[in-house]
């Protein structure tokens, strides 16, 4: 038996590390934070919104009580079971799958949501701009995309900056 839980924590690390080592390691938005994104992301009732890298699930849950059709992506198993949990006890339609966003087609999403690290940034636009329609809706959390304007950005003296770009 503790081999068997052994080789469960060995997973639970690499899951993590990969993660990390894909995107980011996982850093918790500041909850006020989340009331920010949902005011930006304006969400009406069936909009398809996705959250990548969606860690414990806060900002995808809160889309889901927006009533969006809310999908989070996360490759953390120890996040994506406490995502998992979250969104079963969730009012609305939110549903969280073990998988790598930069994986998935994107092309069904109204609005788009990531907290990640800035070296990626190139990557995930070229994604976003292949892959989503015109008017689709992306918001970054703490660092801009470089190369698009922002139509709305929430700074505050102390705390990250939210940023708001519309697709072309």
């Amino acid at each position: 038996m503790p081999y068997f839980i052994l080789i469960l924590i060995i997973i639970f690390l690499l899951t993590f590390a990969y993660a990390f080592i894909r995107a980011i390691g996982w850093v918790p938005m500041w909850h006020k934070d989340i009331d920010s994104v949902m005011k930006l992301a304006d969400i009406k009732p069936g909009e398809k919104f996705c959250d990548l890298g969606c860690g414990d699930g806060k900002v995808v849950l809160a889309a889901g009580k927006k009533q969006a059709k809310a999908v989070g992506y996360e490759i953390s198993l120890l996040l994506y079971f406490i995502a998992k949990v979250r969104a079963w006890f969730s009012k609305g339609q939110v549903e969280i799958k073990f998988r790598d966003f930069w994986l998935v087609n994107l092309r069904d999403m109204d609005i788009v949501f990531f907290f990640l690290i800035p070296r990626i940034f190139p990557k995930m636009k070229a994604k976003l701009e292949k892959e989503l329609k015109p008017g689709s809706r992306v918001i970054t959390y703490v660092w801009p995309m470089e190369g698009w304007t922002a139509i709305q950005v929430i700074k505050r003296e102390k705390g990250p900056a939210i940023y708001l770009y519309k697709i072309n």
